[in-house]
């Protein structure tokens, strides 16, 4: 059945309310603060209508009216109002992205900080897969006679800078010949191709197949560690500040979804663009939300971000939030080939 604007309206007032005070609302609630035109008879007509089509939910007979999952839904697609961000929510995001930024794992660190900071909920982002990645350069820095960082910098940015054991009688130009080599040699391909590297192989000189295996090895152990190190979440304690979570239970099987790769993978989801998930299906995930968008850099997808927290949420200042992070991301330089660039 389609809604009337005047139904509408009411759910509008219903789940504002809602996230505000996470208390139910009375009619009384509607008609001072949303509707003061509707009499409090009309609105407890449409609150009970509404109830009766899924809407809303009655906690006790004395009691007002929340929202259900379908109201937030709904509320979301055609309802929610736009929210600029406060000067200090700017300030915030600034502070974490006014200097330069290029490993992956320091971008989805500082994203996940910032979002949690600012919506007071769990910051989530992720890389949805490293194994796309192109490699743009491999750069070989000496540290000391044993020991050499390798630099590999992707077109999503820099991956964690790796140490390796070196031979102690090598020529400082080795390891310029061997960047220059390994770099002509890996330009172009994704990590998953270089982890597979047969068409590559037969390329490689003698004098840098050792370079060459461990450089294999450092990305194929990225590759493996992408389900544990590609998602990283800040704030999950401030989950146990929401009304929602003084339920011991409900506090338990939420932090043990955050705890759990393989249970936050399904939910966190791999739509593209902004997703608004309520309520996701499956198995004995708790009873929250997830919202996540793109983050890209210069037109390269680098995963996604978002807040994780409980159905009752401010969406619209959360999509705010996430709307200007991004836009923000985007414009961040990336890329570091040199040993000037990895000392600065």
């Amino acid at each position: 059945m389609a809604l009337s604007e005047r139904k509408e309206k009411i759910i509008q007032a219903v789940v504002d309310s809602y996230i505000d005070s996470c208390e139910p609302v009375s009619s009384a609630d509607i008609q001072a603060n949303y509707l003061p035109a509707l009499s409090t008879a009309t609105i407890r007509n449409e609150l009970a209508a509404l109830e009766e089509m899924g809407y809303l939910d009655q906690p006790h007979t004395s009691a007002g009216r929340v929202p259900t999952a379908d109201a937030y839904r709904l509320y979301v697609r055609k309802l929610m109002p736009h929210r600029e961000l406060t000067v200090g929510e700017l300030d915030i995001v600034r502070k974490y992205f006014d200097k330069k930024i290029t490993e992956i794992d320091d971008v989805l660190r500082s994203t996940a900080k910032v979002i949690s900071e600012i919506t007071h909920l769990t910051g989530v982002a992720y890389v949805q897969n490293i194994g796309s990645a192109v490699i743009r350069s491999v750069k070989i820095v000496k540290l000391t006679e044993t020991l050499a960082i390798v630099i590999i910098v992707t077109n999503l940015g820099v991956l964690r800078d790796s140490t390796v054991t070196i031979s102690g009688d090598l020529p400082e130009e080795y390891y310029d010949s061997a960047s220059g080599f390994i770099t002509g040699a890996f330009s172009g391909h994704s990590i998953e191709e270089v982890c597979n590297p047969e068409p590559i192989i037969e390329k490689v000189k003698d004098e840098f197949r050792a370079v060459f295996d461990t450089i294999i090895e450092i990305l194929k152990g990225y590759m493996a560690d992408e389900d544990s190190r590609g998602i990283v979440l800040e704030g999950s304690s401030k989950l146990l500040d929401q009304p929602e979570y003084s339920n011991v239970t409900k506090a338990k099987a939420m932090l043990a979804m955050l705890e759990s790769k393989e249970k936050l993978a399904p939910v966190l989801g791999g739509d593209v663009g902004l997703t608004i998930n309520i309520a996701p299906d499956g198995g004995d995930n708790p009873e929250c939300a997830v919202v996540t968008a793109d983050i890209t850099s210069h037109g390269v997808n680098i995963g996604k971000a978002g807040v994780i927290g409980p159905i009752r949420m401010d969406y619209s200042k959360i999509v705010s939030v996430l709307d200007y992070i991004g836009k923000t991301i985007s414009e961040l330089p990336v890329g570091r080939t040199d040993k000037n660039d990895k000392e600065s």
